[in-house]
This record gives C-alpha cells, structure tokens and sequence, in this order.
C-alpha cells in the first residue's frame, strides 16, 4: 500500500528538502563542511587553540598584509554566530546568513547558474568586499575613525559571501517582493551599527558592500540568462518554492544559439 504524501505547503517543503542533494550538492557540501568546522573550533580545540586559529585566519589589516590568500579563503570556512543560543541577535544573525544567505539562496543560484557561477558569486563576493572594506578601514584609521586596535580586530566567516547572494536572490521573489526584500537586506545589517564616529563599525561597512555588489550584479547578462539543461530550460526558482504563479519561460531558439533572459 503506497503511502500518500502531504499536499499543500507541507508538502511542497517535503519535495524541496528531499530533493535539495540532487539541485544543490556543492551547497550542500559547503553547510556540512562549515557545521564541522563550527564543531572543531567549539568543541575540538581549546579556547586558547581556537583563538589561535581564527586568529590567523582573520581578514585584519594585517593580516591581509602578511598572508592574504590564506586569510582571505580560511575566512570563508567558518562562520561567526552561534546555533544554540537561540535567544540572542547572534543567533539572528545566523539565521540570516547561514540559514537564509547560504543554506536557501545560495543552493538556488546554484540550481539556476550552476556550480561554476556561485562560487565565483559567493567567493568574489566575499573577496572583494573584504578587501574594499580594508581601503575604508584604513581611511578610517588615517582620519582617527577607528581606533588603532582594528587593524587585528578578529573578523571571519561567511557573512559577505552570505550578503551577496541575499542581494542577488531578489531575483527569485516574486515582483511584489523584491522591493521589500532589497530594503531589508540593506537594513538587517544597520539593526547592530556600533558608531564610534562618522562611519558605522567595519563589518557594518563590509555588508553593505557586500550587498552593492550583489544588487550590481544583478545587471550582468551572463547572470541573468538561465541555464540551460538537457532537458530545456528548468523553473529553478520554483523548485525551491521561492516562486510561484510565473508562466514557464520559452525555450531557446535553435537559430539564435544563445539562452532567452529570465522573465523578471
């Protein structure tokens, strides 16, 4: 006797989890690799081994100075926040980032563009507003902004990666949505702001930029055309459950040789 399954949104969020291995599997590698590394830093290693170690893979000032590239990539192997604490903005916080930046948006661009595309988003997008908000760290300094002690203030994880596919998922909401959705990804980060002066604190700074760079590239062709399968062009937005309502989107002309842009 073959069991029915659950219909309504029950069901849907059934379908979507079971079938995340197979629309998301380098996505889903990533989750598993950054709660292992979260239990090795909280659990595996001693307080003091553990600061060591997130020490060294701080993106500081100096840090990126001595060793960038080790810096720079050894960030984006953890993630700052908390999964217990439930009661805390840290854990908000996570939500946020790794629930909703890694674990949803991510996994749908990709579904949509590939494997290929989203780590060049979510790393390029980690990369470079880490490096931008070191030039906006060092102004800080050169204008007393900031104080001294920032320059190996500890600061890791996944969070400006996270910001930029949050910035470049309004594309999976429906048009009603996106609006609200923009606003809410610039705001999330200012909820938190320590000011100490004219400029937000740095990490304030670094998601904002995170998220400019994820709205801008929004206007980039090759992102905004959706990949094509074998089997022709796949409603990647509704095999999440982001979307619904929208018309299927013409397959491409064998003439024209390139893929029709998504209907937005």
């Amino acid at each position: 006797m073959n069991s029915q399954s659950p219909s309504g949104p029950l069901g849907g969020l059934l379908r979507v989890v079971r079938g995340y291995p197979r629309r998301a599997p380098l996505t889903l590698a990533y989750v598993c690799l950054l709660l292992v590394g979260h239990a090795w830093i909280g659990y595996g290693l001693s307080a003091d081994r553990a600061a060591t170690v997130l020490g060294y893979l701080s993106t500081n000032l100096d840090n990126l100075r001595d060793h960038p590239l080790p810096a720079l990539l050894g960030s984006a192997l953890f993630f700052d926040g908390t999964l217990t604490d439930v009661t805390s903005t840290d854990f908000v916080g996570t939500l946020i980032t790794l629930g909703l930046g890694v674990c949803c948006f991510l996994a749908w661009v990709e579904h949509r563009w590939g494997k290929a595309r989203a780590v060049a988003v979510f790393l390029g997008g980690h990369v470079v507003a880490t490096l931008l908000t070191a030039v906006v760290i060092s102004v800080g300094l050169q204008h007393g902004w900031y104080p001294t002690v920032v320059r190996q203030a500890l600061d890791y994880g996944v969070s400006y990666g996270a910001q930029t596919v949050l910035a470049i998922g309004t594309l999976a909401l429906p048009r009603w949505g996106r609006l609200p959705w923009a606003a809410f990804v610039l705001a999330w980060p200012l909820g938190g702001a320590d000011w100490t002066g004219p400029l937000p604190d740095f990490t304030t700074i670094g998601h904002l930029v995170a998220a400019v760079i994820g709205f801008g590239l929004l206007g980039v062709p090759a992102l905004r055309r959706q990949r094509v399968r074998a089997t022709g062009s796949p409603r990647a937005a509704s095999d999440f459950g982001l979307q619904r309502g929208s018309a299927p989107e013409p397959a491409p002309s064998p003439a024209a040789g390139t893929e029709p842009p998504p209907s937005v």
